[in-house]
């Protein structure tokens, strides 16, 4: 394992995201403070609890889950996409490194940032709700799964964009749209019975359940089956990434 260069590359997207702060971690902590205020405040008004949750503590795992995604996809995807924009590409594929090695740099360091930032937003919705977290343990590995799952997504899009639009498709058009769909803020026992069996052909519904299960003991489904998705999704996407380094698609031409 060349360890010099998994660093190099990590430090080098660590140093990146840095110097774009403002962009990077201000403007997704007050999107989400700015839902804290009209779901939590103005809607949680009106709801008193789901699921003997307030709704303003209940919508914290669904709001921190909905940033982790959206920002775990874009910094691997921008992060892989830049050299190949820039033609750098090829100094890293040329390099004695493998592909574990070069994924391993990028994509821990888009996953480093996403969990840094929801630790950020969970500090943050502290200040509009008081919640507590059953088995921080879970907690903290859901997060980290579920960044480093979502990196790894991130990073085949990546790859797959061949413009700068493209990079912006999947996480506006798919992910967050989903990410909404899949129970940010509601419980899908709250829908009618068709669309609890339609939702669950969602798969950011098991993300969402389990990191919710993690702070209040309670789950649209089992804890056991959302860590299998999650874990099963994260080997698909390895699949499909140690098939373009083999095969040099996307990379080579």
């Amino acid at each position: 394992m060349n360890t010099h260069a998994i660093r190099a590359i990590y430090t080098f997207e660590l140093a990146r995201w840095f110097r774009t702060l403002v962009q990077s971690v201000a403007s997704p902590v007050i999107s989400t403070s700015l839902y804290f205020v009209v779901f939590g405040a103005a809607i949680g008004s009106r709801i008193a609890t789901v699921d003997g949750v307030s709704y303003g503590a209940f919508i914290v795992p669904g709001l921190i889950m909905l940033s982790i995604l959206t920002e775990s996809i874009s910094n691997a995807s921008f992060g892989i996409y830049m050299p190949r924009y820039a033609g750098t590409i090829y100094e890293v594929l040329s390099a004695p490194v493998s592909f574990v090695e070069v994924v391993t740099g990028y994509v821990g360091a888009a996953a480093t940032k996403s969990v840094l930032l929801g630790l950020i937003i969970l500090a943050t919705a502290r200040l509009f709700v008081p919640f507590h977290i059953e088995h921080p343990v879970w907690m903290i590995s859901f997060l980290i799964l579920t960044s480093v799952t979502f990196s790894l997504f991130g990073f085949i899009i990546g790859l797959w964009a061949s413009g700068w639009e493209k990079l912006q498709v999947i996480p506006i058009l798919v992910i967050t749209p989903l990410a909404f769909l899949g129970g940010s803020f509601y419980s899908i026992s709250m829908l009618p019975p068709l669309w609890q069996k339609i939702t669950l052909f969602n798969p950011v519904v098991y993300l969402i359940s389990g990191f919710r299960w993690s702070f209040y003991g309670i789950s649209d489904v089992g804890v056991g089956i959302s860590l299998a998705a999650t874990l099963g999704f994260m080997v698909l996407c390895v699949i499909v990434i140690a098939w373009i380094f083999k095969t040099g698609h996307r990379l080579k031409n």
